[in-house]
């Protein structure tokens, strides 16, 4: 058997099989003055012995020998090493060989008399195409490890995705980050993938909702208080700040902080260090802000409701959340996601949405937004009486005789009706589950306290019951 020398400037190393010597060797000879490592095997056997030892990235495997055939090595070969390559050498060139050649697993294959010019041409695709797969599998790890996490947001359009690939580029740094958006869009699960997608992602992610939180209690809330400040205060407390250190704190709902609660966050933002209530000592912490709110800002900021200085500070990088009603597309994709999961926690049998009942939501503009909708299929699956949520199964389907509970696809009723109607619904339906505790309620509905009180107002609703 005749070894070639290995050039260091090709990248394959080559397997000759053929039964016949002279052949073998003068493909050997060949292929080392091509500038590959080449070494021959007699045998089938011979052959798979040096697959064993060896990494080999192609074989030249003779289709007739004795003992085990062409394609039965190559089948062989393959069980021992999945990635190395094949071409079949036969003087049968029949396509009957050819097709099972390929369907073995052969890239390619070359009938006897074996044209040299041809065959070097052939390695080089093999070389190409190897070099092409190692590549592609690089950089889809590459892409591995960069991708933004964007597990948890169902979506199909451009908007969202171009809103991903922007928290993707922000998320490694510790940039402070303002996501702006309606109730029901998402703001904190952005806030969340940023966390995780960031070298903080090992440190803790701190959620506070600033509407949900009394006036009087959200500076001990945020930066703790020391025992005394106040009265109740009987033991030092730690606040979201110090539970944050290291990682992020989320500050759902920032427009409805208070002017001082305001200018003790700029003071943060600027020399990264506060103080408790009722203390003296001066407390570091490292924490990135990622702030969220509903409402415009800017107006807030001209109307002096909101400190300017603070605005710039937390203004930085801002993504904006587009409502539902902008991104139709992804309708159809969120409600078989809710649908999944509702049945499966249910033990519904409910699979899908009749056309019916999809053309009305895809018509309904969900002024709530993404929660709206998980909670009008999550209705659905629970009283829906099939495997299909119908149209009548909605909270506006067309069925309805009431006007006020009529929606899009209604013959009556106007969608601020229909609105309106689905408001209370949420309202008396969170109220309900809170027994009656309106913080509680915000919370669960997205809202801050003063929204909600005012809603509650608007539509004389008391303790989850219409007057």
């Amino acid at each position: 058997m005749k070894l070639a020398a290995k050039n260091q400037g090709k990248d394959m190393d080559i397997l000759v099989v053929d039964d016949e010597a002279l052949q073998r060797e003068m493909l050997v000879d060949y292929l080392a003055g091509d500038g590959h490592y080449a070494v021959g095997a007699e045998n089938g056997e011979t052959a798979l012995e040096k697959v064993k030892s060896g990494a080999f990235d192609l074989m030249l495997i003779d289709y007739k020998m004795p003992g085990k055939n062409g394609i039965e090595v190559l089948v062989e070969a393959k069980a021992l090493n999945p990635e190395i390559d094949a071409v079949i050498i036969t003087a049968y060139g029949t396509v009957e060989t050819a097709v099972s050649a390929m369907k073995s697993g052969a890239v390619d294959y070359i009938s006897k008399p074996v044209n040299l010019e041809a065959l070097s041409m052939l390695i080089s695709r093999v070389s190409e195409r190897r070099t092409l797969i190692r590549e592609n599998e690089l950089l889809r790890r590459e892409l591995e490890k960069s991708r933004f996490p964007a597990g948890g947001i169902i979506y199909k359009s451009k908007k969202m995705e171009e809103l991903l690939n922007l928290a993707g580029r922000v998320a490694p740094s510790s940039a402070t980050v303002l996501i702006q958006g309606e109730t029901g869009t998402g703001k904190e699960l952005f806030a969340r993938l940023i966390h995780q997608a960031s070298e903080r992602s090992n440190a803790p992610f701190v959620a506070v909702n600033c509407g949900a939180i009394p006036e009087g209690l959200i500076e001990s809330e945020l930066f703790g208080h020391e025992k005394g400040a106040f009265t109740g205060a009987h033991q030092r407390r730690i606040g979201h700040f110090e539970q944050a250190d290291g990682g992020t704190l989320f500050l759902d709902e920032i427009g409805e902080l208070p002017p001082d609660v305001q200018v003790k966050l700029l003071r943060f933002l600027q020399e990264r260090q506060f103080q408790r209530v009722g203390g003296e000592r001066v407390v570091d912490a490292d924490v990135r802000i990622i702030s969220a709110t509903h409402q415009d800002l800017e107006s807030k900021r001209r109307d002096k409701t909101f400190r300017e200085d603070l605005y710039y500070r937390i203004n930085v990088i801002v993504l904006e959340i587009p409502p539902l009603r902008q991104r139709k597309e992804d309708i159809p994709l969120l409600v078989d996601h809710f649908i999944s999961g509702f049945a499966g926690r249910y033990r519904s049998r409910v699979k899908s949405v009749s056309r019916e009942a999809m053309d009305l939501l895809m018509k309904y503009d969900f002024p709530g937004n993404v929660r709206e909708m998980e909670n009008i299929i999550e209705r659905g699956v629970v009283i829906a009486r099939g495997d299909v949520i119908t149209s009548s199964e909605l909270p506006f389907g067309a069925n309805k005789t009431d006007n006020k509970d009529k929606g899009p696809g209604a013959e009556e009723g106007t969608l601020q009706e229909a609105v309106e109607v689905l408001e209370k619904q949420m309202i008396d339906g969170a109220l309900s589950e809170t027994s009656g505790n309106q913080s509680r309620a915000a919370v669960k509905l997205g809202l801050s306290e003063r929204m909600l009180r005012y809603k509650l107002k608007k539509y004389g609703i008391k303790y989850g019951r219409e007057k």
